[in-house]
């Protein structure tokens, strides 16, 4: 693992029999009683420094943040399989998360940035943890990942269009258990069909998602997404209070 940045603090939580390390930071200025938190899943396929940053603008708002590594990452115990295995360490760093004495459990949000987007959107269809998702360039279709974003062998029989299926969120779209916000930037011309069609399913099995293109890049296009997912949480927050 890298230097823990910081703002943050280490810790590490139970996935099956793996042991895992995450970092935890919270808001400068809090609010009494327990907070809302989001779990913000990283870039790539290893956790540095200039991952702990992307999340700043939710500590900002008031929520606490965890960011976790998955198995395989950072000499973390586990094998790499690419948006598989992976979800379940996702759902286990949740768990821990809810756990955290100022976090309150019912308030836990889920975003993420490229593969971490997409291993957040599959995490919202896997479990009803989460209150709401965020995607930020995550991929809803691994044969198109596979062939424009991902360089190397695949850990899976890349014959089988099955393996590809069971990875990709656009595969399930009418099965989100919370409403889901899927951002890509429209220098992305490859997530611009999967991720709108994902929407579209989604919403005709009366699923709250919405697949939103905002100017940019895969990195010049988070400063607006990460507006966009911070005032989407917080009008989630202002329906669910009792009136």
């Amino acid at each position: 693992m890298p230097n823990t940045p910081e703002g943050a603090t280490l810790l590490t939580y139970p996935s099956g029999r793996l042991r895992l390390a995450a970092w935890i930071g919270r808001p400068e200025h809090r609010t009494p009683g327990r907070l809302p938190a989001v779990l913000f899943l990283h870039g790539g396929f290893s956790l540095g420094p200039h991952d702990w940053p992307m999340s700043k603008a939710f500590r900002d708002s008031g929520y606490i943040v965890m960011t976790p590594t998955v198995r395989g990452e950072n000499r973390q115990a586990g094998a790499f399989s690419l948006f598989y295995d992976e979800v379940d360490d996702v759902l286990a760093a949740a768990d821990r998360l809810a756990t955290e004495p100022d976090v309150d459990p019912e308030r836990i949000y889920v975003a993420g940035h490229s593969n971490g987007g997409t291993l957040a959107l599959l995490a919202a269809l896997a479990s009803d943890r989460f209150r709401g998702a965020a995607s930020f360039s995550g991929s809803p279709d691994q044969v198109v990942f596979c062939k424009y974003g991902f360089e190397g062998p695949v850990p899976f029989d890349s014959t089988s269009a099955r393996e590809y299926e069971m990875r990709s969120p656009l595969a399930y779209a009418a099965s989100f258990h919370c409403p889901v916000r899927a951002y890509y930037g429209s220098e992305e011309p490859h997530f611009y069909l999967s991720t709108e069609k994902m929407a579209a399913i989604a919403r005709a099995g009366m699923r709250d998602v919405e697949a939103a293109k905002i100017e940019g890049g895969h990195f010049s296009a988070l400063k607006e997404e990460r507006i966009r997912a911070i005032a989407f949480f917080r009008q989630l927050e202002v329906a669910a209070k009792p009136h």
